[in-house]
């Protein structure tokens, strides 16, 4: 098994997508990227521990390959707008790809020169920060599988909902049967 780390707005909208892949073994939404030592959620979302909110994947690399991963991060944010995913405005909810190890960074960086340009990106430039993983904070145990548990809430109907229906027509070859 391996890991990767990724953070592209609330991780709220990245854990149920990256759950429903083949070969992904789990998904853990936590803080990375920033200064303080075991953040809390309502410190990371002042702005001041400098953490995004990430999910970090466990997965098979004999099933779904890092590079796969990464079409996936891809596809379900915008990594054009800095500090900033939707109505999710500040430092934490900024694109980023933590690496845990330097073919994943050499394989994310490579990954992004050749992305093919997405005309919803209106030509801005690709802001994804790209830098090692130093530490993985897990977050509280309320956030994990939120989507899945509270589906008739507001944000999850309105925000996550779309976002899952389009990565589950996109990828449907590649998900869990």
């Amino acid at each position: 098994m391996e890991k990767a780390t990724f953070g592209g707005g609330c991780f709220w909208c990245l854990e149920p997508v990256f759950e429903d892949l083949e070969g992904v073994k789990e998904v853990i939404p936590g803080y990375a990227g920033g200064h303080k030592p075991h953040p809390t959620y309502e410190e990371v979302c002042t702005g001041t521990t400098g953490h995004a909110e990430v999910v970090q994947v466990t997965y098979d690399p004999e099933v779904i390959r890092y590079r796969d991963l990464l079409e996936v991060f891809f596809s379900i944010h915008d990594p054009t707008t800095p500090n900033r995913q939707g109505a999710d405005v500040g430092h934490q909810y900024r694109s980023i790809i933590l690496t845990h190890n330097p073919q994943q960074e050499a394989e994310a960086r490579a990954f992004m020169a050749s992305l093919p340009w997405d005309p919803h990106w209106e030509g801005e430039k690709i802001v994804t920060e790209v830098v090692p993983l130093k530490a993985f904070y897990p977050a509280e145990d309320y956030h994990r599988r939120y989507f899945r548990l509270n589906p008739e809430k507001a944000f999850c109907r309105l925000v996550i909902a779309p976002k899952y229906e389009k990565f589950r027509k996109k990828f449907a070859p590649r998900l869990k049967a």
